[in-house]
């Protein structure tokens, strides 16, 4: 097939550091281009892929200090997506809700896979007006708060299975917190754990400027009275074996409907298990007792972290790898693309237009 990825501007893909929607178009991109398709992907012009790389700017936007607003660089993305529309088999976006207007004359051959939550206000009314979009969530959860719109699936994230190894034995002896300085991730949480559990906790994360003050006035001042407690900012994809695989668990004490929540798989590859609060996708992803703990009260997480001893490591691997690679994501995706309807009329134009009766036969 011929397929257009449409990434996000703000990241490299796959980032530098953070960005959890660009890593997942990244390894979906390249296993697509494994599996012989022809792939061109929309991305900045630092981006690394296997695939055709159309440059849409020259740097990730987050990381460009000459960039003050994002808006231009992706009218401009998506300029360039519709003058090649016509070349693809299936247009996959990634980047929430500006193109809806372009895609109206062919949205019957497009996905949109919806990365951020959607309980806002705004968005109900929005999706209304554009029933016809076809979109595929990353949970069953992130579903809830627009039931009625246009889901023609759900496809959970996955890595690549050597991606971050596997480490039988976590040598570290702390707790981890990885992603991002914000309330809705709850970092106070993070640390009141480690705190009343006795254990280091090492805190990896960026601190975006919207979310500066909570640093500076709720964060920062719990780092500083903590001498258990390591902040230790923004780290790279390399960085993350030793830091996922050498700790005990990983903290994920959310306080908002989490869509997905990439960091958890990113542990469970490691066989790092999760002590993660029920809200939004975690019920789906952690395996409570098997790849980590589920819990609803900072109580309940410094007892979990105690029960840390019952869990396998091996098992925490295995539930990663039924579940969550980067094969059984692209193999998800590739049934969605065969079946929209745009997709189905085009192999039939071509079967009449070769004259042949039989059907197509399409090879991943």
């Amino acid at each position: 097939m011929k397929i257009a990825q449409v990434a996000p501007l703000y990241e490299r893909v796959p980032p530098k550091l953070y960005g959890g929607t660009e890593r997942i178009v990244s390894y979906l991109t390249e296993e697509l281009v494994r599996q012989g398709h022809d792939v061109t992907l929309f991305a900045s012009g630092d981006s690394i892929t296997k695939a055709e790389l159309v440059r849409c700017c020259d740097l990730a936007l987050r990381l460009n200090p000459a960039v003050r607003d994002p808006l231009p660089y992706h009218i401009m993305m998506l300029e360039q997506v519709r003058q090649r529309a016509h070349e693809f088999d299936v247009i996959h976006f990634h980047i929430d809700l500006l193109h809806f207007p372009l895609i109206r004359e062919f949205a019957d051959r497009t996905v949109t896979t919806t990365h951020g939550r959607l309980d806002l206000v705004d968005l109900a009314p929005f999706y209304r007006f554009f029933p016809d979009v076809p979109l595929v969530s990353i949970s069953d959860d992130q579903r809830k708060p627009l039931p009625d719109a246009n889901w023609i699936g759900t496809v959970h994230h996955g890595l690549p299975k050597a991606l971050l190894p596997f480490q039988p034995a976590a040598t570290g002896g702390y707790l981890a917190f990885l992603g991002r300085i914000s309330p809705e991730k709850r970092p106070d949480r993070a640390i009141r754990i480690a705190a009343e559990a006795g254990m280091p906790l090492r805190m990896a994360a960026k601190i975006d400027r919207a979310d500066q003050a909570y640093w500076n006035e709720v964060v920062k001042p719990m780092v500083e009275s903590h001498p258990n407690v390591e902040f230790i900012g923004e780290i790279d994809e390399s960085e993350k074996t030793d830091f996922l695989g050498n700790a005990a668990a990983l903290l994920f004490p959310i306080d908002w409907p989490e869509p997905f929540g990439l960091v958890v798989i990113e542990a469970m590859a490691c066989g790092t298990p999760v002590i993660a609060f029920r809200c939004g996708s975690v019920p789906e992803v952690v395996e409570h007792g098997a790849s980590g703990f589920i819990v609803d009260s900072v109580e309940e997480a410094v007892k979990s972290v105690d029960a840390l001893k019952v869990l396998d490591r091996a098992e925490v691997r295995r539930c990663f790898l039924r579940r969550f690679t980067v094969e059984r994501m692209a193999e998800r995706y590739l049934k969605i693309y065969r079946s929209l309807p745009g997709v189905r009329l085009d192999a039939a134009h071509l079967r009449r237009a070769n004259g042949n009766a039989a059907p197509l036969q399409v090879i991943a």
